[in-house]
């Protein structure tokens, strides 16, 4: 096929440009154009999401307003609204609605809303709502604590649950002598006075059965109850405690024999009850002595019947596990402790060495007073 030469005229004309394609009828399609607009929005509406999300994340772990550490304390019930406004007015938390807002949508996307726990709180300066959120979920509160030394009556006891401070509410039921175990017991703000007893209650009946459980075979005790009986005595004759288990040995052994325990806080106790040691009475009359004391157990034979006090852990393991010695009787020696005898005869040698001391202790008072006073 030959090529026609164009003349130079028509070489120097331009060729006519190609129509344009036709768009097609999809694009053109309605439906088209509307899922076209929602996929991009859904990108740009996930894009935000992503960012908030993020910046709320950062918002949420980042170090707080708080400049010194505060307490608060979070009422049960409060609800996640009422603990919020409660945080943001102790300054833990900024008090403005989107921190607040983050706060919460923070506390929800965890999952916690409902398991924050009510008490009280102390954060420290800089606390993020992630570490808050945590403690409130924990239930990491202040704590406070009271305690009951070792032998104290529950007279005693009562009046320290009722001047606590912290504690709440009344005592609607007094637990009967050696009904509490003595020791420190630690508490949330909230607790009640009724609830610290009762943990005291529950306490002293645990330990006492697995204490039972360990006696020694052959005791002149019949019964747990008996044992706290004679273990309160122990508790009152001695406070040191390498000492409890060899004056339990010598109370065991007076029961053995059928002797008479002679212990003299017993006079005191049923004379006075429980309040007989709200106030010192050290010292016993010689009409105390004579007076009509059931619990008197230089009047009475055996164990008296009922605890004199609310005995502890060492004094209860004493008596189940006694020193295994001859010794019927025992006496001050004027350092705290005391010196024990097997005999009547050596008892006796004991006490005027121990009238001694005492005698002369007196006179070393009453020189020490004569003396004038010296100026500088």
């Amino acid at each position: 096929m030959r090529i026609k030469p164009k003349s130079p005229r028509e070489a120097l004309q331009p060729e006519p440009a190609p129509e344009p394609p036709q768009r097609s009828r999809h694009v053109r399609n309605p439906f088209v154009i509307l899922i076209n607009m929602v996929i991009t929005l859904a990108v740009f509406g996930l894009a935000a999401l992503g960012a908030a999300l993020y910046f709320g994340k950062q918002k949420f772990e980042e170090a707080g307003p708080l400049q010194q550490e505060a307490t608060v304390v979070i009422s049960s019930g409060a609800g996640l609204s009422g603990i919020t406004d409660r945080l943001a007015g102790k300054g833990v938390i900024s008090d403005s609605m989107f921190d607040e807002w983050i706060f919460n949508l923070g506390i929800r996307f965890y999952k916690n809303a409902t398991k924050l726990k009510a008490g009280e709180y102390a954060f420290a300066p800089g606390v993020s709502m992630r570490e808050i959120m945590t403690d409130l979920v924990d239930g990491k509160a202040v704590t406070h604590s009271v305690t009951v030394p070792e032998g104290w009556t529950t007279a005693q006891i009562i009046e320290r649950i009722r001047e606590h401070p912290v504690l709440e509410g009344e005592i609607t039921e007094v637990p009967v002598e050696g009904a509490l175990l003595p020791e420190t017991y630690t508490f949330a703000r909230g607790t009640t006075r009724q609830d610290v007893l009762n943990q005291m209650k529950d306490a002293q009946e645990k330990l006492l059965a697995e204490i039972w459980e360990r006696r020694t075979e052959g005791l002149p005790v019949e019964s747990p109850e008996e044992l706290v009986i004679l273990a309160s005595i122990v508790e009152k004759e001695t406070a040191l405690a390498d000492e409890r288990p060899r004056v339990a040995g010598v109370f065991v052994n007076r029961l053995n024999k059928n002797m008479r325990l002679q212990s003299d806080p017993t006079i005191l106790y049923g004379l006075y009850g429980g309040e007989a040691w709200l106030q010192d009475r050290s010292a016993i009359k010689q009409s105390e002595l004579k007076a009509e004391n059931k619990y008197n157990t230089y009047q009475i034979d055996g164990l008296p019947p009922g605890p004199i006090g609310n005995p502890g852990r060492a004094a209860m393991e004493a008596v189940a596990n006694p020193s295994r010695t001859q010794d019927l009787f025992f006496v001050a020696d004027g350092t705290g402790g005391h010196i024990f005898a097997e005999t009547y005869e050596q008892h006796q040698d004991n006490v005027r060495k121990w009238r001694r001391i005492e005698r002369d202790r007196r006179e070393a008072e009453k020189n020490q007073e004569a003396q004038p006073a010296t100026s500088n």
